[in-house]
């Protein structure tokens, strides 16, 4: 575990582990992380089965949290691909003071992440729609 020097956050190895774990082997299809007791740990593993939909309702209505989502896709010319999300989701409705813990260490969390594709900051479910995520992967 490293601690963040900045705002003194430390990132669990599970989540690097798990990370890579997606990464190379698509073992999962999302994790969601959380902050607590000073450091990132993972909070959920979505299965290669579930959606979109099953990965949106695990984001909490009036909590932050950061996540990864690996969206497979067709593109225009008709090619298979995927690329792998950051998404830091902060409710407009969640307490400031965790908004601003989530927002201070979200840069150092996500580079620990080597592989991520495309970034995303989300503050309400409209922000990370489907067709967003789609659109942002092309």
């Amino acid at each position: 575990m490293q601690a963040n020097s900045s705002s003194g956050m430390a990132v669990n190895d599970e989540c690097k582990l798990k990370f890579l774990e997606l990464k190379a082997k698509r073992s999962y299809r999302f994790i969601v992380f959380k902050i607590e007791d000073q450091q990132v740990t993972v909070e959920k593993l979505g299965q290669p089965t579930e959606s979109y939909d099953d990965f949106t309702a695990n984001l909490p209505v009036n909590e932050c949290r950061y996540a990864v989502y690996d969206l497979d896709f067709i593109t225009d010319e008709n090619v298979q691909k995927s690329k792998i999300f950051f998404i830091a989701w902060s409710p407009d409705t969640s307490i400031i003071r965790s908004k601003m813990l989530y927002a201070s260490s979200k840069d150092r969390f996500r580079r620990e992440l080597d592989g991520v594709q495309v970034e995303l900051q989300a503050t309400d479910p409209s922000e990370m729609s489907f067709d967003i995520i789609k659109s942002r992967a092309l």
